[in-house]
């Protein structure tokens, strides 16, 4: 038996997603459009989506996401990180150093779980909350090369080396999450060495997988 659903809400869900996939927001005749509804009732939902902070619409009335999104979205990263642990600490356990799944924040690369291992000597010293640009470490580049490459193609290996970028001595390792709508993020490692080993690199890309699938 099929459930019953709620058109308004399902039409209501449908602008907001629309309006996440574009830069320069949407009028409402092409909202009316890409509905197959007329222009009333997409005033309508445009009215009900901006009481609620939703939606906005600029001087010219084109319609954009709204701040009060953002509120929703923090409740996004407890729901991630519960998730992402179980590969985390498979991944932190088996490569001897710190596991990280970090998301994408505005230009930054925002640092949500992090599991240190057990049985080292000394590791390198993470913690959630950790921000830096997406343009430095592993972790920022490993998402900014699946923006420009979001299939792998012949000769990428998938995950992203860095040395010393962050921290002085250390090195990092990461791979995208791929395949997940709503999230833009990449699993790593960090730790004291001056080189990554060979298989640390798979590993992480293992990991990626993993918590990508968990996030489906």
């Amino acid at each position: 038996m099929t459930a019953e659903t709620s058109q308004t809400l399902d039409r209501g869900l449908r602008v907001l997603k629309l309006l996440a996939d574009t830069d320069h927001g949407l009028t409402v005749t092409e909202l009316s459009q890409k509905l197959g509804v007329n222009r009333t009732v997409v005033y309508r939902l445009l009215a009900t989506l901006e009481q609620h902070a939703l939606v906005r619409r600029d001087l010219g009335g084109r319609a954009r996401v709204g701040l009060g999104v953002l509120g929703l979205g923090r409740q996004v990263h407890p729901l991630v990180r519960e998730a992402a642990m179980p590969a985390l600490r498979s991944l932190a356990e088996d490569i001897g150093a710190t596991a990280h799944l970090t998301l994408v924040d505005g230009a930054e690369a925002l640092a949500v779980a992090v599991v240190e291992p057990t049985w080292t000597d000394y590791h390198v010293a993470y913690r959630a909350g950790f921000r830096h640009p997406l343009e430095r470490g592993a972790a920022g580049k490993a998402i900014l090369s699946a923006r420009q490459r979001p299939v792998l193609g012949p000769g990428d290996p998938g995950y992203t080396l860095t040395q010393g970028e962050l921290e002085a001595g250390a090195c990092g390792a990461a791979a995208p999450l791929l395949g997940v709508t709503g999230v833009e993020g990449s699993v790593g490692v960090v730790m004291l060495s001056e080189v990554v080993p060979e298989r640390v690199g798979n590993r992480v890309m293992d990991a990626a997988r993993e918590v990508a699938e968990a996030l489906r």
